[in-house]
């Protein structure tokens, strides 16, 4: 089997990993699967953009995307395995193996299946069967795909959240550190409004690893409009991040409601870092830690809860203390890194084992079956573009 890494954008893989050995980021989960299966890393590209992939991408992705996706499937055989990282890419290629009757075992990471395009194609494409296996980050998310899809257990896989435990991982806190510390991190669903209203009277320090509040509109991040003197939003490198952590009293996630399963990647940090966690509740990981007692929940935008939860913890330095070791056991347990990346391995090699026991029929072109008259009109269009690969 020839394995295939498909990037929805561009990593310099090699020299992320240099600057890890080197301890100044962690390791990219990316790398570590390529070298994991000896893979071909494939990447968007603009430079070989036509005018048809700037056509095709009013139907989902970019046009480089659908360039990569042209340039890719063009030299696919059943002997091949390819992991696309996001359905901006996964579902471009997955439309043009489909059209082109190619066997090639596709595996596409989803982030967003209930989006309405994502939706659609992931609808249409289960008629001709050209991915094998959907993988995707909660629970809620892989029950939507079944439901939608009607897929076999076998063909949807939950991956744990991960961190890199050889990067972030305790250590002492600075010795100039003066008074109790609240870290946050991260844009995406954050309420940092909240946040500052809940601790602006504390006598204590909060510092945020957050760019400035004109992040675009679709990240939906809430600042306070003024900064509370106690309060501090910034951009950290991984190296202070990660003190940020180690410094840090509580580590709150202070999140807008959502069901995008925000937030998992600072908390993986902060357990890794061996911190105890405040959390807005949402649906998924996050309500299922709230509700084992490994981190402290509370619900969204509600400052007089999150600054109850704050104090709790502070004035009882014995439950944060056992909050936080049950938090870092099970994150080495279940959510390093290399763990995440071994999960996924395990799913390829069965997949290769039930493909190999029943290889199936070639599929039919999408042009070729009953799918509805403006994909079969699609087809015909689509066939000189399928030709200049």
């Amino acid at each position: 089997m020839k394995y295939h890494i498909a990037l929805s954008r561009q990593f310099d893989l090699d020299g992320i990993q240099r600057k890890a050995e080197m301890g100044l980021c962690p390791r990219h989960t990316m790398w570590i699967l390529q070298q994991q299966l000896n893979a071909v890393v494939h990447q968007p590209d603009k430079t070989i953009v036509t005018r048809f992939d700037r056509l095709l991408a009013r139907i989902i992705g970019q046009p480089e995307h659908w360039a990569l996706a042209r340039k890719l499937s063009s030299d696919l055989s059943s002997e091949d395995l390819v992991v696309c990282a996001g359905e901006d890419i996964g579902l471009p290629l997955a439309i043009l193996c489909a059209l082109r009757g190619i066997r090639a075992k596709l595996v596409v990471m989803i982030m967003a299946p209930d989006r309405p395009r994502p939706k659609i194609l992931t609808k249409l494409l289960n008629w001709a069967k050209p991915i094998q296996l959907i993988m995707t980050n909660t629970q809620q998310k892989a029950d939507f795909l079944q439901q939608h899809l009607q897929l076999a257990d076998h063909e949807i896989f939950v991956y744990p959240e991960q961190t890199d435990a050889q990067f972030f991982n305790p250590g002492p806190m600075s010795a100039d550190k003066q008074r109790p510390l609240i870290a946050s991190a991260g844009l995406e669903q954050r309420d940092y409004r909240t946040l500052a209203a809940a601790t602006q009277d504390l006598d204590l320090d909060v510092r945020a690893c957050a760019v400035s509040p004109n992040a675009s509109a679709a990240t939906r991040v809430a600042f306070p409009e003024v900064m509370p003197s106690n309060m501090v939003a910034q951009h950290y490198d991984w190296p202070d991040l990660r003190q940020l952590y180690r410094d840090a009293d509580i580590v709150v996630v202070s999140l807008l409601y959502n069901h995008y399963s925000a937030g998992l990647t600072v908390l993986m940090e902060a357990m890794a870092c061996k911190r105890p966690v405040v959390i807005t509740r949402t649906p998924g990981l996050a309500s299922t830690l709230i509700d084992l007692g490994i981190v402290t929940g509370v619900e969204a935008e509600d400052p007089a809860g999150l600054k109850q939860a704050i104090l709790h913890l502070l004035n009882h330095p014995e439950v944060a203390a056992a909050q936080a070791q049950q938090a870092y056991e099970l994150f080495l347990e279940q959510f390093t890194s290399d763990g995440h990346v071994e999960s996924i391995i395990a799913q390829l090699h069965g997949l290769e084992q039930r493909t190999a026991l029943t290889p199936g029929d070639r599929p039919q072109p999408v042009g070729e079956l009953p799918l509805m008259n403006g994909m079969n009109r699609l087809t015909q269009r689509l066939k000189p573009y399928l030709k200049r690969t």
